[in-house]
């Protein structure tokens, strides 16, 4: 059996580790000093994507087929010439910030989701990119707005394992979007949300969701990581329920996990809201509920607590079987073999993290 591969898209390049007993070892380093948003390894081909944001020189998307020994650059998603974010800003991809395959029945399908809030779909496994026109020309995109950014973006992307005609988005600011039609048509999903931002907190358009999962083997349970707290739905989206600690730190936060033969089995790493965003109590605390979000236990054995401003961002925590890993803002990067009732520290001196994905 191949080990595994974990991969850290960071500030400063993309760095890999493989497996090593209980614990991970460095492989490589590619991109060196370029920032990488994000990683996908697609799991129907075994292909490597890396989304690098160049910052002057715009967004680039590399391709490899050989579990990063080469990388081929392949033409990233752009906008018509001509088109307009709105009224007098001419459309640029500025960020690349989700990417997923398009289902194990349409091999070739790839979807990305970037700043400002578009989605863009391949049929050719990358080589050319086109604009998914039914969400770009939504009638509540005039309602979206940037949240941490100067646009609203498109940074998570499901597609149901069951069928691949059904897809979610979710958009910062705006909400849940979902389509029963491979993209032909979008309709809203934010039900049961609250954005405390809001003159109209259960507004339908205007939420803000950081991150959206769901779970592999029950796609019906989706979780988000939500600037107003943490929310889960178990009907597909129809109906969303706050699961947010009153007292506790499980509130704010941008990253989620969920187990993947357990819907009701969740991870999120809290931090502070809104301005000052580092560790609450400047305590690093993965939090974790065995019950859908009933009751929440703090998981802290390995990790600082004193002195500590990390932050995880929205791809920066994965799963994959009992093993969990997660990197912070502070290139700090931390590891669990027993679903995060202990912690080791894997590095402390990694660039910014961006993304952290375990392949394998």
């Amino acid at each position: 059996m191949s080990k595994a591969n974990l991969l850290l898209g960071t500030r400063k390049g993309l760095i890999i580790y493989q497996q090593d007993g209980d614990g991970w070892s460095h492989q490589s380093t590619h991109f060196l000093g370029i920032p990488v948003s994000l990683t996908l390894v697609d799991e129907r081909s075994h292909t490597w994507w890396a989304c690098l944001d160049h910052g002057h020189w715009g967004c680039k998307l590399h391709r490899s087929t050989d579990q990063g020994k080469n990388w081929k650059e392949i033409e990233a998603p752009k906008f018509a010439e001509g088109m307009e974010v709105k009224e007098g800003v001419p459309a640029a991809v500025k960020y690349l910030w989700a990417m997923s395959h398009g289902g194990k029945d349409k091999p070739g399908v790839l979807y990305i989701g970037t700043d400002p809030g578009a989605l863009f779909k391949s049929t050719d496994n990358g080589d050319t990119w086109q604009l998914v026109e039914s969400l770009w020309n939504h009638p509540s995109r005039e309602k979206w707005f940037g949240g941490g950014r100067d646009n609203p973006g498109i940074h998570s992307v499901v597609v149901d394992p069951r069928d691949s005609n059904h897809i979610y988005v979710a958009v910062s600011c705006a909400g849940v979007f979902e389509s029963f039609d491979a993209g032909e048509t979008w309709q809203s999903a934010n039900k049961g949300l609250k954005a405390d931002f809001l003159p109209d907190p259960s507004s339908e358009i205007g939420q803000d969701p950081h991150i959206l999962k769901a779970c592999p083997t029950n796609p019906d349970v989706l979780w988000q990581q939500n600037h107003c707290g943490i929310f889960v739905t178990t009907d597909g989206a129809k109906n969303w329920k706050e699961v947010s600690q009153k007292e506790g730190p499980a509130n704010f936060g941008f990253a989620v996990a969920i187990k993947h033969d357990n819907p009701d089995q969740a991870w999120v790493v809290p931090g502070i809201s809104d301005e000052i965003r580092v560790a609450v109590d400047q305590a690093l605390v993965v939090c974790r509920t065995d019950d859908g979000g009933k009751t929440w236990k703090e998981q802290r054995a390995g990790l600082p607590q004193e002195n500590c401003f990390d932050i995880v961002y929205r791809h920066c925590l994965d799963i994959s079987g009992d093993r969990l890993v997660f990197g912070t803002t502070t290139g700090n990067v931390y590891y669990s073999n027993d679903l995060g009732e202990n912690w080791k520290q894997l590095s402390s001196d990694l660039p910014m993290v961006y993304s952290v994905e375990i392949a394998g």
